[in-house]
């Protein structure tokens, strides 16, 4: 199978401008981003709306394709991008841009689970390790059947242990968080991008939903690893800490 991975990069961010470009360990971020992903599939590419990201990501010698400024998620721009490139690619990787430590061993397992041919779509889930984390509601929760496909996402805490102290949850039922990480067969990234947003999405503000809703299905993968993202410029500072740690 032909996997692909696809960047979504904008220079727009409410919460840190221009974060692509930012420095980390004297690369811009995405580079770091695209070299961690790039020698583990078929194809590379970082999809992005701003002039200044596409120089970048070709002055260092990474793909790169311009897409609308319109969209209102990543996924969309996924799509924009794979049907400019074209292809015959059989899963296409989405890869945020903005995780610089995302892991070989966590690409790996997502591609893994398309050898089954029932998934559509797979992401990464990882155990959870404090009912502090499981309370928190920027972390979602997947709740899996028996096969690893999703039941259903939320950021409320799901399930609820009943009969048990809170502070025992966790030793009542293995709480997994969801990781933002996505694959799709590249028929079914079509197909998921043309619906309209689902009652439980607008809820729940989870796109993942909005394809639950719709019927389709998505294995969950585990990882032991926690990814690093950067969403603020402090994000960036404990990012440098991270990488000096692991260079030493």
């Amino acid at each position: 199978m032909k996997y692909i991975g696809i960047i979504p990069a904008r220079y727009a961010s409410t919460r840190f401008p221009g974060k692509p470009l930012a420095l980390l360990g004297g690369k811009p971020v995405i580079q770091r981003v695209y070299e961690q992903v790039a020698p583990l599939l078929s194809a590379t590419y970082v999809a992005t709306d701003d002039n200044r990201i596409y120089e970048a990501v070709t002055q260092f010698g990474g793909q790169a394709i311009m897409t609308s400024p319109n969209h209102k998620s990543g996924t969309d721009r996924i799509e924009e991008a794979m049907q400019k490139i074209g292809g015959d690619y059989d899963v296409v990787v989405n890869i945020q841009g903005d995780e610089p430590f995302v892991r070989r061993e966590q690409i790996e397992a997502l591609c893994a689970c398309f050898s089954d041919t029932t998934t559509q779509i797979a992401t990464l889930g990882k155990p959870f390790e404090s009912i502090e984390a499981v309370e928190n509601p920027n972390s979602p929760k997947i709740v899996t059947d028996n096969n690893g496909f999703a039941l259903y996402f939320s950021r409320s805490i799901i399930p609820f242990v009943r009969g048990k102290e809170k502070q025992d949850w966790l030793l009542a039922y293995p709480f997994l968080k969801h990781l933002g990480l996505y694959a799709y067969r590249r028929a079914v990234l079509s197909e998921i991008t043309r619906l309209p947003q689902s009652s439980l999405e607008i809820a729940e503000s989870l796109e993942q939903l909005r394809w639950l809703q719709n019927g389709y299905r998505i294995r969950v993968a585990i990882t032991e690893q926690e990814t690093v993202g950067i969403d603020t410029p402090e994000d960036l500072e404990r990012a440098e800490k991270f990488l000096n740690q692991i260079n030493e």
